[in-house]
């Protein structure tokens, strides 16, 4: 709850969570396999849980009837949790983690300027209320990585408009540093039929990022919006060459104007987790 949350130091989700009357939740599901099977490996497992995005004082002029889908990236990962209950996959520990609040307006909300402290304790400058997604996601992947120790860790979330401008509605975006992580994706990707594409990490557009108040801002140029936004993302993990990580930007097909919410996302995290079991399998 909101009180453990701020022993651990977790600002930049409070500091979105702040503007809602409703007191965020963060959630954290474990699955270990039945009869203290013996675990191969130790994953978590993060989605994005807006589940109402106004886009704080930068509020949003256009769309605003369809940000309960914002959160998409932790119907997946629940969604994907359900499965893995049903499944009890062996050789695996899955940590599904969904930092959930809503992103509104009050007289105690973030403000465009406002410096929030992560729990890895970085700066973040807020230039723009409405990139509060990474923000929640920040504590989120400190979480997985330093508490929990995961081994590998993946994430889930409607991030960026600029992945749809890309690859439209159809095909989510992954980046990673870690080319054995891109492989086991794509190929879970081909095998469930949630099409998913990596996309490159330019290094040099971390200085889009740059703050002269902060450790990091939380928006980069008018340019690569979606890559500026995943290597935001890449500073909440202490080592990524030791724990390999996996940005996935599912803001696309994860609705359908026709015919709503498509559950993107959960098929393609079940089979992973299930896979992560097989590793180091005699």
């Amino acid at each position: 709850d909101k009180k453990e949350c701020e022993k651990r130091g977790m600002g930049a989700y409070l500091g979105v969570a702040r503007g809602s009357e409703t007191e965020p939740q963060f959630i954290h599901l474990t699955y270990k396999p039945p009869k203290n099977g013996k675990i191969n490996k130790k994953v978590g497992i993060v989605g994005k849980g807006l589940l109402f995005d106004t886009g704080g004082y930068n509020v949003k002029t256009a769309g605003m009837h369809l940000m309960k889908f914002d959160c998409g990236g932790s119907a997946a990962v629940l969604g994907a949790a359900c499965a893995i209950g049903q499944m009890q996959p062996d050789g695996v520990e899955a940590n599904f983690i969904v930092p959930a609040c809503e992103n509104m307006i009050n007289d105690r909300a973030m403000v465009p300027s406002d410096i929030l402290t992560a729990s890895n304790g970085k700066t973040i400058e807020v230039l723009n209320t409405d990139a509060e997604g990474r923000l929640t996601l920040a504590d989120g992947l400190v979480y997985a990585d330093e508490e929990l120790n995961c081994e590998k860790i993946i994430e889930l979330s409607t991030l960026t408009g600029a992945c749809m401008v890309s690859l439209g509605t159809s095909v989510s975006g992954v980046w990673t540093s870690s080319d054995s992580l891109a492989e086991e994706l794509d190929d879970v990707s081909k095998s469930t039929g949630e099409k998913s594409w990596r996309m490159p990490l330019v290094e040099e557009y971390n200085e889009q990022l740059e703050s002269k108040i902060a450790d990091i801002s939380n928006l980069g140029g008018p340019y690569g919006g979606a890559i500026t936004a995943a290597l935001f993302l890449q500073h909440f993990i202490k080592d990524t060459k030791k724990t390999p990580y996996a940005h996935i930007d599912i803001a696309g097909p994860v609705w359908n104007d026709k015919t709503g919410a498509t559950g993107y996302g959960a098929k393609l995290v079940a089979e992973w987790v299930r896979r992560q079991g097989l590793e180091g399998k005699d």
